[in-house]
């Protein structure tokens, strides 16, 4: 495959220029794949650079993605003009000082994130100063040593102060000179004496940044019922609300140990399918439409949403002659006994068709991979010896 690439990329007269030549050859190489659009998988909320191996895309625009500690992220504008990539440490503007981050996107999409993030303001976007230098990490090493121990001194300080508050976590700046204090309160709560405090107390510019339950899970982090990372420390950035009729809808047990997550609030993911699923269910018939045959009526007893199959009960409570047909079946019905008509049967031809039987792989006999045990032989008690005749 390298070789036909590099080939076509010679031969082909349409190809003007060196770069796109060798950005087939790029391509051919790795497949189709692009290694540079991965970046580091170390840090939360990574976005795939699907644009990075494009020509000239590092040169649209000298916006850069900067992101701290946890899920905190910021813009920068590469004023300097460095040649910035994913996973240099870079000395960005702050108010005070600078602060120290990890560059995570570069190109034309940081001004998708820009406009996903809602900045609208031209002074939200500050400047990259340079690249880390040791004396700058040296600093920045100095001030993370710190947070775990401001976190726990600073709950006590609230709690001396009978805030109903809980200091969730703290994160100082690159050069030492803030620190944010991150806090989860029910209600609105009077912290100004708590700032004087922590200012007291730890010689630094405080700020206080209320967040809910779900950007604490996702500063947290941990692995959800799924088995995978949980979304709000991977990917996600702005948090819907989640209702409970998006279980009703997908016909999810109204559980609430089910349906919470690793925050105690309703999981995200109950929104990722809702809208197929009411899509899925405007073509199957209402649960108090009453089908009229023959041989009696029929009460909508269960339905599969997704394959468009329902089950009707001559009883309303349970399950009693069950029958399941299609949705498309089911209409037809209505349809007939609006006209005043009753089939004889809820199937098209008075017969059932035959459903399709679903193979369970796992069920069969797996005691084959088993290895036998080999049957150990019972030794024969030894027969007594015959007693000589004693002369």
């Amino acid at each position: 495959m390298r070789t036909t690439f590099r080939t076509f990329a010679a031969n082909n007269t349409n190809i003007s220029t060196k770069m796109e030549k060798e950005h087939i050859i790029k391509i051919g190489c790795d497949r189709g794949l692009c290694h540079q659009a991965v970046g580091r998988q170390d840090r939360q909320l990574n976005t795939y650079d699907w644009l990075a191996d494009v020509p000239g895309n590092q040169d649209s625009t000298d916006l850069v993605e900067v992101q701290f500690k946890h899920t905190r992220k910021g813009y920068y504008h590469n004023v300097n003009n460095l040649p910035l990539k994913k996973g240099d440490i870079v000395a960005v503007e702050a108010n005070p000082g600078h602060d120290i981050g990890v560059v995570t996107l570069t190109g034309r999409l940081v001004k998708l994130q820009i406009k996903k993030a809602n900045l609208k303001s031209a002074d939200d976007i500050k400047r990259v100063y340079r690249l880390a230098r040791q004396i700058d990490m040296d600093k920045f090493r100095e001030a993370k040593a710190r947070e775990h121990e401001t976190m726990i001194e600073s709950r006590q300080i609230a709690k001396g102060l009978g805030l109903d508050m809980k200091i969730g976590d703290v994160e100082y700046q690159g050069d030492g000179q803030k620190a944010i204090f991150y806090y989860i309160a029910d209600e609105r709560v009077d912290f100004r004496q708590l700032i004087k405090d922590l200012a007291a107390a730890f010689h630094v510019r405080i700020e206080m940044k209320q967040i809910g339950a779900r950007q604490e899970a996702g500063r947290i982090g941990g692995t959800g019922p799924c088995g995978r990372e949980l979304c709000c420390a991977t990917w996600m950035k702005n948090f819907v609300s989640v209702a409970t009729n998006a279980a009703r809808h997908q016909d999810i047990s109204l559980n609430p140990q089910k349906l919470a997550g690793m925050c105690a609030k309703l999981k995200c993911c109950l929104n990722y399918e809702v809208d197929n699923y009411i899509e899925a269910g405007r073509r199957l018939p209402g649960r108090d439409v009453i089908l009229q045959t023959i041989d009696g009526d029929y009460h909508l007893f269960k339905s599969d949403i997704l394959a468009g199959l329902v089950t009707y009960s001559t009883d309303k409570n349970i399950a009693a002659n069950v029958e399941t047909i299609t949705a498309e079946r089911a209409r037809q019905i209505i349809d007939m006994n609006r006209r005043g008509e009753k089939p004889e049967s809820l199937h098209e031809g008075g017969k059932p068709k035959p459903q399709a039987t679903h193979v369970d792989l796992a069920g069969g006999d797996i005691s084959r991979f088993d290895k036998a045990k080999k049957k150990k032989k019972k030794k024969k008690p030894a027969a007594p010896a015959a007693k000589k005749d004693e002369k």
